[in-house]
């Protein structure tokens, strides 16, 4: 007898220690996966069972959390959903989370270790910190002007302080309101069909995730090409440019919108957008020294990061001569972000040397110690002082005897450049309307901000459309909102 209860005294102690190596392994080693078992509703029930940490502009909270007394307690609301919808993006019990909401989760919904009081806080208790917030960059005065100079039009603005490269602006319309998909529920899913089956594609940020032929305003980069290579030392000589121009080894000849582009002047071709100037000067700057110069703008950049993901915006690496003529004048493959083209602005404005473009200014805890903070650092010297210097001079004579005339601003130093992409078959689209820009107050020290505004769906004639009739204005109410309301 005594004999059989050691026997099964020894089973149970041998099943108590299994039990506890199992649950050790399931607890240690298996805690990750089943954390994120898609099954597991234990993290969505805990994520979603306090209030979300806040995203502010100018000091002013743009997102919210609304008590629901459902299981899944908190749902984010917003404020003025549609105007900052291409800046904060989405957070949703159904779809999950977009853009700032995505990037900066870890702190909203305060699962990030640096909220915790101690250093691996959070992986010894299992517990979840008070959501922190999102301070970003955006000025709110900036951002609206944007939003309603585009007044509902297919397009987008973006819009940086050039000398530190903060977003001031981020806009993409048309808009939508984030808030109705917050939730769960038939309305919820109702509403994700009808904004994905929209042709006007409303959750689109056209600002960073698309990209357009940006025409004629990547002239601008073409010229800094040109200067830096020294193919052109005299801006305002000629450059025994023929007008038409015959495409190098084809019979099709370019033609100009403009008149007076033949043996035109750098200077010239930049005030009146010739087509023929800068394509020949993009195929004697060469391939490899146009690549390079596009690349020192950001172009062909997959890792820019506001923190939200940028789409790259494009330069080919392997072309024919002719293609590298029409690439040279915003055509062929080329392609860019509205913020790629305020990048562009931004690098003139600031003496050649373009900043990295970021949208959060710092995280804080909910008690409002910061945990992270960001600040200016250099991107890339786009070009050197004395182009940036040539450059800028144009750009102003493109406002105030060029194209972009509808650019100015009294009292104020405006620099801009006008764009016409074409597009569709065989360019039978509508033109994409851009325009770029930068402008200076009376007696300040430099640029206060630099725009680039996209129309898609600019209703006027080509002519209006190229002299800056539907993009130059809408820059103008944003330059001359920064001016007013930025501090010098």
């Amino acid at each position: 007898m005594i004999r059989c209860i050691r026997r099964a005294a020894a089973l149970c102690l041998l099943l108590l220690v299994a039990l506890l190596l199992n649950a050790a392994r399931v607890q240690v080693f298996e805690a990750d996966s089943l954390d994120t078992n898609p099954a597991n509703r234990r993290l969505t029930i805990a994520r979603y069972g306090q209030p979300r940490g806040d995203i502010l502009v100018g000091g002013v909270s743009v997102t919210g959390s609304r008590n629901t007394g459902e299981q899944l307690a908190y749902e984010r609301t917003y404020r003025d959903g549609p105007l900052y919808a291409p800046v904060t993006g989405y957070a949703s019990q159904t779809y999950g989370t977009t853009l700032i909401e995505n990037a900066e989760d870890g702190i909203l919904s305060g699962t990030d270790s640096a909220l915790a009081p101690f250093p691996l806080w959070n992986e010894v208790t299992r517990s979840q910190q008070p959501g922190g917030d999102v301070v970003t960059t955006i000025d709110a005065s900036v951002q609206r002007a944007a939003y309603e100079g585009l007044a509902g039009r297919r397009g987008a603005v973006a819009a940086v302080e050039p000398s530190t490269g903060r977003i001031l602006a981020l806009v993409s319309t048309p808009s939508y309101d984030p808030g109705l998909l917050s939730g769960t529920g038939p309305s919820v899913t109702d509403t994700w069909r009808r904004l994905n089956a929209d042709r006007s594609l409303p959750m689109l940020n056209r600002a960073i995730r698309q990209t357009y032929p940006p025409g004629s305003a990547f002239k601008i980069v073409t010229a800094a090409a040109a200067l830096d290579a020294g193919v052109v030392t005299d801006p305002d000589a000629g450059t025994d440019t023929p007008s038409p121009y015959v495409l190098p080894g084809t019979r099709t000849t370019l033609p100009n919108e403009a008149e007076g582009c033949e043996d035109a002047s750098l200077a010239e071709a930049i005030r009146v957008s010739c087509n023929t100037v800068m394509a020949e000067l993009g195929v004697r700057v060469g391939l490899k020294g146009m690549v390079d110069a596009a690349r020192r703008f950001g172009f062909d950049d997959s890792g820019l990061r506001i923190p939200s993901g940028v789409a790259k915006s494009n330069f080919d690496t392997e072309m024919s001569d002719d293609q590298l003529a029409l690439s040279s004048i915003g055509q062929f493959d080329t392609t860019a972000t509205p913020l790629q083209m305020a990048m562009v602005a931004s690098a003139v404005a600031n003496g050649g040397d373009l900043k990295y473009p970021y949208l959060v200014d710092r995280t804080t805890t909910k008690s409002g110690a910061v945990v992270h903070r960001y600040g200016p650092r250099t991107y890339q010297r786009a070009m050197g002082p004395r182009t940036a210097s040539l450059l800028r001079e144009m750009m102003v004579d493109v406002v105030e005897r060029g194209t972009g005339s509808n650019a100015a601003i009294d009292g104020a130093t405006v620099g801009g450049k006008t764009g016409t992409a074409q597009h569709g078959v065989d360019n039978s689209g509508l033109p994409y309307a851009w325009f770029i820009s930068w402008a200076q107050a009376p007696d300040a020290a430099r640029p206060a901000v630099a725009v680039a505004v996209v129309v898609e769906d600019a209703a006027a004639h080509r002519a209006d459309i190229s002299g800056g009739g539907s993009a130059a204005p809408i820059a103008r109410a944003v330059m001359e909102t920064a001016l007013r309301t930025l501090p010098d």
